[in-house]
């Protein structure tokens, strides 16, 4: 799978989370219509609602993780560097939830 299939695979994912946990058609519509995703050099951004979701690795030249791990955000510009979540391109989504990446056990 390449990475563009894969982050729309997880955003479906996301949506398919919240619907789950929320009967109210209206906040339904706004969580999804406040979904977006903003690509930069190394990572991909996904945002809800002004709140950052995670990160997405972007690029094969990181050192430490590899292209299309999800990462946890450590602050709104950049995100948790200690261990990947999942990997969009593998499909691997483990523990990811409509509230972003997992935490570590």
């Amino acid at each position: 799978m390449d990475l563009n299939q894969g982050i729309d695979n997880l955003l479906v994912l996301i949506k398919n989370d919240y619907r789950a946990n929320c009967d109210n058609v209206a906040m339904v519509e706004r969580f999804e219509s406040n979904l977006e995703i903003s690509r930069g050099s190394k990572y991909i951004k996904v945002i809800n609602d002004g709140s950052v979701w995670g990160f997405i690795v972007a690029t094969d030249g990181d050192a430490k993780f590899h292209k299309g791990d999800i990462l946890k955000p450590a602050s709104w510009a950049a995100p948790a560097r200690n261990k990947a979540r999942g990997n969009v391109i593998h499909g691997n989504f483990r523990g990811c939830a409509w509230t972003g990446p997992a935490y570590l056990k």
